[in-house]
């Protein structure tokens, strides 16, 4: 079983809390933190904490870095956690996650997955803290930039300072761009089937919804879970060779990626992606996710589940 710290800006797009929920639905993963970042990680970590709870797992969510390191102001959509009553009764650590990633990654070196699907600025600040900290991160998981296009992708927009500085770091990393999330969509069907999946997926559900409203669609792109899923099915996928990434860094174009081959590079960039099955795969983990512990409590059926 992997261990693996999820490091992300929950609460704006629904993707996030979808990644999230499908991590409490992978058994063969160990969830051991979830750190947030970017704007209001306070009430991101609530908001993670809750996810957990509806889940019936008690999770430990650290609060990270409100302020890109690249000066940037914070996109804010303005609905984060809206629809989750009582959010300031969640339990969440009083440290702060650069901090703690360096703790967690020196107590163990080599045996923790970090899954950051947020502007990396968390993690350049732990690079910042103790530079060992590359060596000992088991991999490195990414969903951002977009490559073979001049698309700048809102998560190395946001922190093209962090971007530069992580994935310069010979870190062994998989990055999922948006050439490859944006084929795999969630629509109808699949969503009815999360909304029945426990109060979990009745969150969840809702969640969703209010996203789609917010761009006047009836479906979305699960940019992160697309990502997290290549840790746990990567035979759902097609990877690179290993190579570099290259983040522009200020002007108009800021957070625009590259990537180029390399005998000495650390990362690899996925190049496709069964689209059908891993939207399948997100929803079915999902599901389990919210039906596991709905099925306990007797809430549902478990014929039904």
């Amino acid at each position: 079983m992997r261990s693996l710290i999820l490091d992300t800006d929950i609460g704006s797009d629904v993707d996030d809390a979808m990644a999230l929920a499908q991590l409490l639905g992978s058994p063969e993963l160990d969830l051991a933190e979830v750190h947030t970042v970017y704007g209001d990680t306070r009430l991101r970590a609530q908001l993670a904490r809750r996810y957990g709870v509806l889940a019936g797992r008690e999770l430990t969510v650290v609060p990270g870095l409100v302020d890109p390191l690249s000066g940037r102001e914070v996109w804010w959509a303005g609905h984060e956690g809206t629809l989750h009553d009582g959010l300031d009764a969640e339990t969440i650590s009083a440290d702060s996650a650069p901090e703690r990633l360096v703790e967690l990654l020196r107590a163990r070196p080599g045996e923790l997955d970090v899954a950051a699907i947020g502007p990396l600025t968390n993690i350049a600040a732990a690079l910042a803290l103790e530079p060992q900290a590359a060596w000992w991160i088991r991999h490195l998981w990414v969903m951002g930039g977009s490559f073979g296009d001049d698309v700048c992708e809102h998560n190395f927009k946001s922190d093209d300072v962090a971007a530069q500085v992580v994935l310069s770091a010979g870190i062994p990393t998989t990055i999922t761009g948006l050439e490859i999330t944006r084929q795999v969509t969630i629509e109808k069907a699949r969503l009815e089937r999360i909304r029945g999946a426990g109060r979990l997926g009745a969150a969840l559900g809702a969640d969703i919804e209010q996203w789609w409203a917010f761009w006047n669609e009836t479906w979305n792109v699960p940019h992160d879970p697309v990502a997290v899923l290549t840790l746990s099915r990567p035979e759902l996928f097609t990877f690179s060779k290993l190579g570099q990434v290259s983040i522009q860094v200020g002007g108009e174009q800021a957070g625009h990626s590259t990537f180029a081959p390399a005998a000495d590079g650390t990362v690899r960039i996925v190049t496709a992606v069964e689209a059908e099955e891993v939207a399948e795969e997100i929803t079915r983990r999902i599901v389990v996710a919210g039906t596991a512990y709905a099925v306990g409590r007797g809430e549902i059926d478990g014929d039904r589940a």
